[in-house]
């Protein structure tokens, strides 16, 4: 039976693309599937997949490389799939002695963001190019690569245009959808956010443009849902500042739901939101969200992100926005008031592009091929 091993850092050992998808697709064709995370600690089988997982996240780079290595050793592998560039490295020497393909699973920026906000200029132009050097080594080291999107290709496709590569975008499983369209109640709606609480990731933007709603049109009966929370304690200071200021009359706020449930968590909602900044990351990004409020059935408001255009044109199921122009996402919102049927056709057309080209049935075996392949001599 052969071997996969995936190793990632960041990642948790039970991460939807990784645990959910593909080593579950792998499974099924017959795979004996491990995955090493540094992330969390568990060590045990869950769904025949066998975890190693070490809460090792920060540690130093030497005890994670020695970490992977180990688990390498120990598990003999005909192919590992890292996330990481650390992963990769790490993998080096026993991809070349035991002769093991390197998939390089590229779904980040590297360096993101995040990662550079630690360092001041000049040291921040420095440590971009050190992480971005990072990258293209393991672009190297690897044998094959995948990338989660089209706008994440550059520079790698171009620098190894000669190694096999694929787009593995993050469609999910329709096992995990539950499908819920509604027919919303006159004068009434449910206004839905979820995910990172932060003013990156456009909680501003969403209130902003809910509390214009509520001043053009009072008689509106609007429901805010937040499924998410923050993770540094500026953005829960921050958020705690938008409550007091826009003091809505009924939010309700709700701990992230298990993957399982996640489209459970927000069934109630008629319409979804994601007005995160436009910026060059968030720009050349395909939220992953998006494809499970299609499974859903949901109605969508997005910002306009070059990510989401090139992957997928004009959305037949929601708008592209200007995430910081409240007025004209008020005026969308209002669209689907006035027009129940607009809202409905949206509705029907979200479930229906996701059944024929966004859920995970329509790539899975282009992705359990690619892997097959990868060990080809």
């Amino acid at each position: 039976m052969p071997k996969v091993l995936f190793l990632t850092t960041s990642h948790s050992y039970n991460d939807d693309r990784i645990f959910y998808h593909q080593a579950k697709a792998l499974r099924d064709n017959g795979y004996e599937v491990k995955i090493c995370s540094l992330y969390a600690a568990y060590n045990g089988v869950i769904d025949g997949i066998e975890i190693e997982s070490y809460a090792i996240l920060e540690e130093n780079i030497e005890k994670k490389m020695e970490t992977f290595r180990k688990v390498c050793d120990n598990f003999q592998p005909q192919a590992i799939i890292c996330s990481e560039p650390l992963a990769v490295v790490a993998s080096k020497k026993f991809v070349k002695e035991h002769h093991a393909s390197c998939i390089f699973d590229v779904t980040e920026w590297y360096p993101s963001m995040s990662m550079l906000d630690r360092y001041r200029f000049p040291a921040k132009i420095f440590q971009a190019v050190k992480f971005s050097l990072i990258q293209w080594y393991a672009g190297f080291l690897s044998t094959h690569l995948i990338f989660g999107e089209r706008t994440k290709t550059f520079p790698l496709a171009y620098f190894f245009c000669f190694k096999k590569q694929m787009i593995l975008p993050y469609y999910p499983d329709p096992v995990y959808i539950s499908e819920n369209i509604k027919n919303p109640e006159p004068n009434a709606l449910t206004l839905c956010y979820t995910g990172q609480i932060s003013k990156d990731k456009g909680i501003e933007n969403f209130f902003k443009a809910v509390d214009l709603l509520c001043q053009k049109v009072p008689a509106l009966h609007i429901k805010i849902l937040i499924i998410g929370s923050t993770v540094q304690e500026s953005d829960e200071l921050y958020f705690s500042a938008l409550l007091k200021k826009y003091s809505f009359n009924n939010i309700e706020i709700r701990k992230p739901a298990a993957f399982e449930r996640f489209t459970e968590a927000f069934a109630d909602a008629d319409l979804c939101f994601d007005l995160r900044e436009i910026n060059f990351e968030n720009n050349h990004s395909l939220p992953i969200k998006l494809f499970y409020f299609m499974g859903a059935g949901k109605p969508v408001i997005y910002s306009n992100l070059k990510g989401i255009r090139k992957h997928m044109g004009t959305l037949s199921f929601g708008s592209l926005v200007d995430p910081q122009n409240a007025e004209a996402i008020s005026e969308v919102i209002l669209k689907y008031v006035r027009n129940p049927e607009l809202y409905h056709l949206h509705a029907l057309n979200a479930r229906n592009e996701f059944e024929r080209k966004y859920n995970w049935g329509t790539i899975k075996d282009s992705f359990v091929d690619f892997v097959k392949k990868s060990n080809d001599k």
